[in-house]
């Protein structure tokens, strides 16, 4: 991508669009993201981002929800949804020739829902399961944990809620949920493919005109409210899990590249350091890892480890003294091994249309206009020795927040 490939705008509408032309594709992806997640939900209603976006696709004004997968059908477009933080997202990839019928079924399917009783009924009923089967995925149980822990409120909710809230959750606070959040004003719009930006751009216009949200949007995003601190919570399980937490940076901050290549030294792939050091060199873990996450607002790092109950304080230290070591003595060759790893995943992923118009969308969300490939690629390249010991010295460990799950808690002082 470079600043003249790519083409940004406001529309008349309200919608916030980049498109990113590629001439000589056969494809088109569009990326759809409202300002409508799981944050934004009234607390008394947590889960309903995740029932309405089970629900919207089963029925508009025009047509039931089959004859609407039958119309997506017909164009060979393949489509799908989700229910995340502070987004809710919505993606479509077909022939180009196709992409203003692709536009217009997702009009249809954002404007004029009917969400019928049944199906929405059924959405809560799903919600509820899979949040019950939580309990059986101890690494996703450790992670809604501390999240709710480590980032506070609305950060830290989970997307599927909790079942007291589920049980209040009718067709009505669906609805509700809609009508305050979905409108044109809170849209970006990623396009990548063999298009023609101001067609792309009169099309929405034309679908979208007069699609509007109940509630404005903020462009600040919601902030972290860092809780450190340690839980644990007891559960019959082999092995014990165990997830840290610091805050990091966010993705606009100078810092976040070198946090990228930071995280990469610790776990990019079977050479990053808690592989090889916690568990082949000294066993301790079925699996380890660390990864960062950025709300619009903030970021945050994460480790995760998976041990046997009597190993896990020795877990926890190990991977605390990787962590520490890395502003002691990372070396060159592990810098460049990971800005080697983040750059071959970047451009590998970079060819596929619907990652060009997804990272589109990612930009418009966190800067507010598209970033240049090149650009981000180049801020990770100018990393070096220096900027990660720095960047360790600068985000101080003495505040963690902590969890544990399984039969045995940990016994030892833990920061925070």
């Amino acid at each position: 991508m470079t600043n003249s490939s790519v083409h940004h705008q406001r529309l008349s509408c309200g919608i916030d669009l980049a498109v990113w032309p590629l001439p000589g594709r056969s494809i088109a992806a569009l990326e759809i993201r409202l300002l409508a997640g799981y944050a934004f939900e009234d607390p008394q209603f947590l889960g309903v981002t995740n029932v309405l976006e089970e629900a919207i696709t089963k029925g508009t004004e025009k047509r039931t929800g089959q004859e609407l997968s039958d119309a997506f059908d017909e164009i060979g477009a393949s489509h799908s949804s989700f229910a995340g933080r502070e987004t809710v997202g919505f993606s479509c990839q077909c022939l180009a020739e196709y992409l203003e019928r692709a536009i217009e079924l997702h009009a249809e399917l954002l404007r004029t829902p009917t969400f019928p009783q049944d199906a929405c009924e059924v959405a809560v009923e799903l919600t509820s399961q899979s949040l019950s089967a939580l309990e059986d995925d101890p690494q996703e149980l450790v992670r809604k944990l501390l999240l709710r822990q480590a980032y506070g409120d609305p950060l830290g909710r989970h997307v599927l809620g909790e079942p007291e809230t589920l049980e209040r959750i009718t067709r009505d606070a669906v609805v509700a949920h809609w009508r305050r959040f979905f409108g044109a004003s809170r849209m970006m719009v990623g396009v990548a493919g063999a298009v023609d930006p101001a067609r792309v751009a009169d099309w929405l216009e034309r679908h979208f005109a007069g699609f509007e949200a109940g509630e404005s949007p903020s462009t600040n995003g919601f902030s972290i409210a860092f809780g450190p601190g340690h839980s644990h919570f007891q559960k019959d399980l082999e092995q014990e899990q165990v997830g840290i937490c610091f805050p990091g940076a966010a993705v606009t901050d100078p810092d976040y590249s070198v946090e990228q290549v930071t995280v990469g030294v610790l776990s990019g792939g079977m050479s990053g350091r808690l592989f090889t050091e916690v568990r082949e060199k000294q066993g301790l873990v079925y699996w380890v890892g660390a990864w960062t996450d950025q709300p619009r607002r903030g970021g945050m790092v994460h480790l995760g480890a998976s041990s046997t109950p009597e190993n896990v304080e020795k877990t926890y230290t190990t991977l605390l003294r990787e962590l520490d070591r890395l502003g002691e003595d990372v070396t060159p060759a592990e810098i460049d091994r990971a800005i080697v790893g983040i750059e071959a995943r970047t451009q590998t992923q970079g060819e596929v249309t619907r990652s060009k118009a997804n990272e589109l969308v990612n930009d418009l969300f966190y800067w507010g206009r598209p970033i240049p490939t090149e650009e981000k690629l180049a801020r990770v390249r100018a990393v070096r020795v220096d900027d990660v010991r720095r960047y360790m010295a600068d985000h101080k460990r003495d505040r963690l927040s902590i969890v544990t799950v399984g039969p045995q808690p940990l016994h030892v002082d833990t920061p925070g």
